[in-house]
């Protein structure tokens, strides 16, 4: 069933209304019309199978009727700061780590990015990129909708970590040394309502001071199995990890 993050809460009656870009998405592409099923998901991360009382070209006036309770979050806040990579690689990254449950995205400015931000152009950019996790988070059926902000400078992404309880960093010279445990103490020393940030490098990797200024606020450097990953396979790594080892093994 078609799904859609909604600004409007229901009223007493469970009425709300749906405009923009969703109702044009409702009206022209799904074909609705009066009575027709969806579920709504609102601000307060509850979500509801709702019907179209009436809607037009502008806006969707709609009900909720039955609210679900199975909620598919990640019991840990896990929040992906990818080192910006070249290309479109960022928006798989985007994507894909919202469809695994990934509570926000912070790209930021590395040593080794070889793309430089344009500020003129960052807005579109950024705006795309929540545009797309919009369209993740509703085909997987999300509650929480993750945001993107605007890379930000690495002393700044520093000074964004320490608000989190544990820092895993990919760095791949553990993985060249055969580092196979440290991830896996990292995820065991995490409980249930924590938060994580996974730091993952650009095409180049972190640098050695880098890694070194993450370890320095408590950050563990780990390895990611045997193998070298691309840096837009590495978040997406971590996210199937923390899945198996927060959900499917408890």
């Amino acid at each position: 069933m078609q799904r859609y993050f909604v600004q409007e809460f229901p009223n007493e009656e469970g009425l709300f209304t749906i405009s923009g870009e969703d109702a044009h998405h409702m009206a022209n592409v799904m074909r609705m019309q009066a009575d027709s099923a969806f579920i709504a998901v609102f601000k307060n991360k509850t979500a509801a199978a709702c019907r179209i009382v009436k809607l037009d070209k502008l806006k969707v006036l709609c009900c909720a009727e039955n609210y679900l309770e199975h909620s598919p979050e990640l019991p840990v806040n896990v929040s992906i700061a990818h080192g910006l990579p070249k290309g479109d690689k960022f928006e798989l990254v985007i994507q894909k780590s919202t469809e695994l449950g990934a509570y926000s995205l912070i790209p930021f400015l590395a040593a080794r990015s070889i793309v430089k931000w344009d500020e003129k152009k960052g807005s579109k950019k950024v705006d795309r990129w929540n545009k797309i996790t919009k369209e993740a988070a509703e085909q997987s059926h999300r509650l929480h909708l993750p945001q993107v902000e605007k890379p930000q400078p690495f002393n700044e992404l520093l000074k964004t970590a320490e608000s989190f309880d544990s820092i895993i960093v990919a760095y791949e010279e553990q993985a060249k040394q055969g580092d196979l445990s440290s991830f896996a103490k990292a995820l065991g020393a995490v409980s249930h309502g924590q938060s994580i940030l996974v730091v993952v490098g650009p095409e180049g990797g972190l640098s050695e001071k880098e890694v070194n200024q993450l370890e320095e606020i408590g950050a563990v450097s780990c390895g990611f199995g045997p193998r070298i990953l691309r840096s837009e396979t590495a978040p997406l790594y971590a996210l199937a990890a923390i899945s198996y080892q927060f959900e499917l093994m408890r």
